[in-house]
């Protein structure tokens, strides 16, 4: 039954891939992107990466969805339609298919058993005093990496504030509706925000030794911020707030600072202290956490719209 599982997914991940690139309509392809980001989710769940299935869900479907949504909003109601290339699928589905057998090819050349690092990890993990080899991995042995992809994050709000008809960069995003929020939304606002918060505090701290992490947690706190923005119970934060972008800034230089500290801790950059690398590696986390929540929901909302007039 399990073979049979796993075959079935794989026919609908084709599936649900093919709805993706042959929808014509622009907001039929983005809800079709987002289920097939859902069904990948399960399919990293039968390869045992719940870590990836749960940043897979939250980041690639649910957040990028919203984005993707929010862009699809945004085009003309008649957008230009440019003359048709009749080879231009044709040779974009050779190529798909070029690269898909490429791969496959590279996958089932592998040795038996395939190359791994996976020993190392789990002899070095009890130094960490970590659980989850995942957590291990990211903050730990290839630290210096997680350090960028935050930076990388905060880029990417750089470049949607730069969308800002304001230089500075002052005001408020847009609203997500036009029209005030109506009951239900509050109403559920109100009920679910509060369990979502739970949600991605458990896994803030489970992630030292159980799936989840940083990523996981930031991406559920910033859909519950999210929530009570569109149910009208908080405003949208103003971008010159000097709270707001201490919050963002908080992760990436908290990491960096930790990492500078390790030379005198450690005798090296990104090293913690000894018999303190777990209570260092959440406080990191919990500094990641809050930057990516921000940083996401900011992403979601919008460039700045400009500076309030009284």
């Amino acid at each position: 039954m399990s073979l049979v599982f796993d075959a079935v997914l794989c026919l609908v991940l084709l599936a649900g891939a093919l709805g993706v690139v042959t929808t014509g309509a622009a907001r039929p392809a983005v809800i079709a992107f987002i289920g097939y980001g859902l069904l990948l989710g399960l399919a990293w769940v039968r390869l045992a990466a719940v870590d990836v299935a749960l940043t897979e869900i939250a980041i690639g479907s649910g957040i990028s969805g919203v984005v993707l949504l929010r862009c699809v909003r945004a085009l003309p109601a008649e957008p230009l339609t440019p003359a048709p290339n009749r080879m231009l699928k044709p040779l974009a589905a050779v190529v798909s298919i070029t690269i898909a057998a490429a791969l496959a090819a590279v996958v089932l050349a592998l040795p038996e058993p395939a190359p791994s690092r996976a020993a190392d990890v789990a002899a070095a993990l009890p130094a960490t005093d970590l659980g989850n080899p995942v957590t291990g991995v990211l903050l730990v042995f290839r630290a210096l990496d997680t350090l960028l992809e935050k930076v990388v994050l905060l880029l990417s709000l750089v470049g949607v504030w730069a969308l800002s008809r304001d230089p500075a960069c002052r005001g408020r995003p847009a609203p997500l509706s036009p029209e005030p929020a109506p009951a239900p939304s509050a109403f559920l606002a109100r009920v679910l925000a509060p369990i979502g918060v739970l949600v991605g505090l458990y896994l803030l701290w489970a992630g030292a030794d159980h799936p989840g992490g940083a990523f996981q947690s930031g991406a559920v706190l910033a859909a519950m911020g999210l929530l009570l923005v569109m149910g009208d119970q908080i405003r949208t934060p103003a971008a010159e707030s000097r709270g707001l972008r201490l919050l963002l800034l908080a992760g990436p230089f908290g990491f960096l600072a930790v990492g500078f500290a390790g030379w005198a801790t450690a005798g090296v950059f990104l090293g913690y202290p000894p018999g303190a690398e777990k209570a260092v590696i959440i406080a990191v986390e919990v500094a990641i956490t809050v930057s990516i929540a921000v940083t996401l929901g900011l992403i979601v909302l919008g460039p700045p719209a400009g500076e309030e007039r009284p």
